[in-house]
C-alpha cells in the first residue's frame, strides 16, 4: 500500500492502460525496465521505473515555456492524446509524417525552432530524432521493450503503441503542467 502511494496513479490503473505491457523483442538498450517475461513471450516493463521516469519528464519538461517544446508522433495511436495535449498545454505538435528538416532547414515554411523534443516511438519518429540531434536539442522518447535508444537523451520505458497507454502518459503530463502553472 504504501508503494502504490508513492505512484503518480494507483498501480491499478497503470495496469488498466496496459502501459506495462511490452512486445515479444527486447533490446539490448530497454532490458533494465523490463521487469518480465510472460509464458506467452511479451515482456513486462516495471510500474515503478515507469513511474519514476514519468516524474522525470514531468520535471524536465517544467523547464521549459510550452513554445520551447514540440511533439512528434508518426504513429497513429499517438495523434489522438498528443493532439488534445497540445490544445490543453499550448506545446506544439506534429502527428502523421513528420517532413525532415523542420528543425534544421530555415528555408522550410514549417521551419521551427526548439528546445526539447518529445517523440512518441523512435523508430517511426527517427526523422525528428535526427533533426532535433543535428540541432543539439534534447530528445525524450517513449520506447517500449523493442526500442533502440540512438541519440536518446532520456528514456520512458512504455507501451507506446497502445492508445490507453499513451493517453495516460499525455493525461499524466497535461495534468502536471497544469498543476505547475506552465
Amino acid at each position: 500500500m504504501a508503494e502504490e502511494e508513492q505512484l503518480l496513479i494507483p498501480n491499478d490503473e497503470y495496469l488498466k492502460s496496459g502501459i506495462h505491457i511490452g512486445t515479444k523483442f527486447k533490446t539490448k538498450y530497454m532490458e533494465n525496465f523490463i521487469y518480465k517475461t510472460r509464458p506467452d513471450g511479451l515482456s513486462v516493463l516495471n510500474l515503478q521505473q515507469i513511474d519514476a521516469r514519468i516524474r522525470v519528464l514531468i520535471n524536465f519538461l517544467s523547464r521549459y515555456a510550452p513554445e520551447e517544446i514540440m511533439v512528434v508522433a508518426r504513429r497513429e495511436n499517438g495523434w489522438k492524446p498528443a493532439q488534445l495535449f497540445g490544445e490543453l498545454t499550448g506545446i506544439r505538435v506534429y502527428t502523421g509524417r513528420y517532413l525532415p528538416g523542420i528543425l534544421t532547414n530555415t528555408q522550410l515554411k514549417r521551419f521551427t525552432e526548439t528546445k526539447v523534443l518529445l517523440v512518441t516511438d523512435p523508430w517511426p519518429d527517427r526523422n525528428a530524432i535526427d533533426d532535433a540531434f543535428k540541432m543539439g536539442v534534447p530528445i525524450v522518447a517513449l520506447c517500449d521493450t523493442n526500442n533502440q535508444a540512438n541519440n536518446i537523451d532520456l528514456i520512458v520505458p512504455c507501451n507506446n503503441k497502445g492508445k490507453k497507454s499513451l493517453g495516460l502518459i499525455f493525461w499524466l503530463l497535461t495534468r502536471a503542467i497544469w498543476k505547475q502553472g506552465v
